[in-house]
């Protein structure tokens, strides 16, 4: 089929969707996710928190324009990523939403530089996507602080002192095993081995029977959530009884469910979203959302709602002129976002910090809040037992 008709019929079911706004001209943004294939697990959740957000700002009525979304699927292959952001900004996108992966926003960010205009990613992440465009921004931390907490961590908080890592060759595995294993080295742990497997594969018996030869204390998995699923629940099915850690990638609500038992005790580490905060933002948001879907947003779905409203600000501030949109951007500070508080650094980077959280249940728990809650029953069940003990000797 030809790209421009394809481009064409989604932009008409979009724009149909979201018009009924009047008065000055329509604003448009563009949205490049993977709706289908192996990554529309985040670009679904993604692409709903942004829909709330557009119907949320449309129904502003102080918004001082209406606007409106151009989603397109990207199927998760990131050349069809860059010539989908092309067709975008050619018809009109002041701003994208995208890349969703590492390899699509790799491929979308000359795109971006051609035309001027600036890209916010919900969730791409690698390192080398830091400094690479002024209009490139991300609202999700980058990997060098997601692999530097899991390395201290491992080595400090776990104890661990030997470990393997199992990564695909790719940039966003690449970028973030060598930040987690220098700083595990760092920490005075040592890296066996890493064993890295190519992309498309689909049998990781062979690198399985490598990590159970080796039988290292734990294992490291730094790849996308459908294939860290499918390595630990071979790893636990093969008797692995070590420790297993992995990265953000797995932090699927439906990829965790899926995996069910062999998922228990998993850490991974994450961009804080505090479903349960009594933060009223936070608290209208997961109201809304559950509302619309039925369900709670997830940490991708919560990314795709601060993207989009980061643009929205954005534009409040600036006006349609890209030069001024972009100096906007740039200028944003402490934004308040369900995700934390948003603003970039001089490298399109957001400051924020990963926590460590383990796989309890099914769910996902804060480790440091779990380990603190649990230490504080144990203290209470203490002084109960104290105070028993003293009224004892006391009617003794």
């Amino acid at each position: 089929m030809k790209r421009n008709g394809f481009l064409a019929s989604i932009l008409l079911v979009v724009a149909s969707f979201w018009c009924g706004c009047g008065g000055s001209e329509t604003v448009q943004f563009g949205a490049v996710l993977p709706l289908s294939g192996a990554y529309e697990i985040y670009g679904n959740p993604i692409r709903k928190g942004i829909e709330l957000a557009v119907e949320q700002i449309q129904a502003d009525t102080s918004f001082p324009y209406p606007i409106e979304i151009m989603v397109v699927d990207s199927g998760g292959d990131p050349d069809t990523a860059a010539e989908q952001a092309k067709e975008l900004f050619g018809a009109g996108a002041i701003a994208l939403i995208g890349g969703v992966t590492t390899d699509e926003a790799l491929k979308m960010v000359p795109i971006a530089d051609r035309f001027g205009r600036i890209m916010v990613s919900p969730s791409a992440s690698t390192p080398q996507l830091t400094g690479i465009s002024k209009y490139f921004y991300r609202v999700f931390p980058s990997d060098s602080r997601e692999g530097t907490t899991m390395g201290t961590f491992a080595a400090g908080k776990l104890g661990i002192k030997d470990i393997v890592i199992l990564a695909k060759e790719d940039a966003y595995a690449l970028g973030i095993q060598e930040v987690f294993s220098a700083q595990f080295v760092r920490n005075n742990g040592t890296v066996t081995e890493i064993i890295e497997y190519p992309p498309g594969a689909a049998d990781f018996s062979g690198f399985i029977d490598r990590v159970l030869t080796i039988n290292p204390s734990a294992v490291y998995v730094a790849a996308y959530a459908n294939d860290v699923a499918e390595m630990i629940g071979e790893l636990r099915g093969r008797g692995f009884e070590g420790t297993i850690m992995t990265t953000s990638a797995f932090a699927s609500p439906a990829v965790i469910e899926r995996v069910g038992e062999p998922a228990e005790g998993v850490f991974l580490t994450q961009a804080v979203f505090e479903i349960d905060s009594e933060k009223e933002l936070i608290q209208s948001f997961v109201a809304a959302y559950r509302d619309k879907h039925g369900l709670p947003p997830d940490l991708y779905a919560a990314h795709g709602y601060d993207s989009m409203m980061v643009l929205a600000e954005t534009l409040k501030k600036s006006g349609t002129i890209p030069k001024e949109f972009w100096q906007s951007i740039r200028g944003l500070r402490d934004f308040d976002g369900v995700t934390g508080k948003i603003q970039f650094d001089e490298r399109g980077d957001v400051q924020k910090f990963p926590r460590v959280y383990v796989v309890e249940k099914g769910n996902l728990k804060d480790y440091n809040r779990e380990f603190e809650r649990r230490r504080q029953e144990l203290l209470e069940r203490l002084r109960r037992l104290n105070e028993r003990k003293s009224r004892g000797k006391a009617s003794g």
